[in-house]
């Protein structure tokens, strides 16, 4: 009889390392280290105006300030170059692992310029394309001007957070 139950528990060991409980918290050690590690993974940051989907598209050429304040909200920021510009600023950072430092990934400004009368003369979407300020919505690069010289400052300052 002793030889029949050494022979069918033969290889498998009951106590130690291999053992039932062993195993449950070599498992549970596993999930905690992999819940662990999960919680490490990266992080976006959205800073500044979040602009809400579509709003460019609702806002025509010729459209009052009252119109664009309804559909984008109070601006960032409001110069005077040859008539008014709201500008909408933000940001997008990520962060790969926790604990590291933020690279920012996307940083816009969108301009909305009003004539003498106050109604929409063009917009823009600036953002930095190849390390120079890029309009995404006129496929241009500013060169000079008032709106270069205002434009440039906001993007260096942008850059340090």
């Amino acid at each position: 009889m002793r030889t029949t139950a050494r022979l069918l528990t033969r290889g498998l060991p009951t106590h130690g390392l291999f053992g039932l409980g062993a195993r449950l918290r070599t498992a549970g050690a596993i999930a905690l280290t992999c819940l662990a590690l999960a919680a490490c993974t990266g992080e976006q940051f959205q800073k500044g105006y979040i602009m809400p989907p579509g709003a460019l598209e609702q806002i025509p050429i010729g459209a009052s300030q009252d119109q664009v304040l309804i559909v984008m909200g109070t601006p960032s920021t409001v110069a005077t170059l040859d008539g008014e510009v709201f500008y909408y600023i933000s940001q997008r950072a990520e962060r790969p692992v926790a604990f590291m430092n933020q690279k920012m990934v996307d940083q816009r400004v969108v301009a909305i310029y009003f004539d003498k009368n106050r109604q929409v003369r063009r917009l823009a979407n600036y953002g930095l394309k190849d390390g120079k300020i890029f309009d995404f919505v006129s496929r241009t690069t500013p060169t000079s001007g008032q709106e270069l010289s205002y434009l440039t400052p906001l993007f260096k300052l942008l850059s340090f957070n």
